[in-house]
């Protein structure tokens, strides 16, 4: 059996039905969902090598929430290219998937810096999320200082900002 089938197979050992009616209900737009807790995900990819090639085949599985969410843990950060990167964050489908692949890959990338300038900016609501979503990330773990201009930037965004952003940048501003 290939890998991208095993971990499958693994995803669905640990589906909990429970998760999955409520991130259906919750109106998650995967297909196949199992319903399996984040630290069941890291569970699993921790017994699976660091691949772009598995990462890459287990990110094209669109319909299936766990794939997409064990991509973002077994990309080897030196080996995502900022061109991956845009277009990984342009291709998300949910603010979860957003949230897992800022916290588990683009957060330690070299260039997070820029990445995250350059997905702020996009027309797309979820790009932006997930843009406003790494400079979080990266302002709590001190790899970014909330200068008074940057402050300035997000507050003038979150006037006019889209239901999906504006929760993140409340917390960006909680935490300046």
């Amino acid at each position: 059996m290939d890998e991208l089938n095993q971990i499958k197979k693994e995803f669905f050992a640990y589906r909990n039905g429970i998760v999955t009616e409520s991130l259906k209900n919750a109106g998650d737009p995967h297909k196949y969902i199992m319903g399996c807790q984040l630290t069941d995900i890291v569970s699993i990819t921790s017994q699976h090598s660091k691949s772009a090639q598995l990462s890459t085949e287990l990110w094209q599985c669109t319909n299936y929430r766990e794939c997409r969410l064990a991509a973002t843990m077994l990309y080897p950060d030196d080996e995502f290219g900022i061109d991956m990167a845009m277009n990984w964050a342009q291709s998300i489908e949910s603010v979860e998937v957003a949230d897992v692949l800022c916290i588990k890959l683009l957060k330690h990338l070299d260039y997070a810096n820029s990445l995250y300038n350059e997905l702020i900016n996009s027309t797309n609501e979820l790009v932006q999320y997930t843009g406003f979503r790494l400079l979080l990330n990266l302002v709590l773990s001190k790899k970014i200082v909330i200068t008074e201009e940057l402050k300035s930037h997000i507050q003038n965004r979150a006037v006019n900002c889209s239901p999906i952003v504006s929760p993140v940048l409340r917390s960006i501003l909680e935490e300046s």
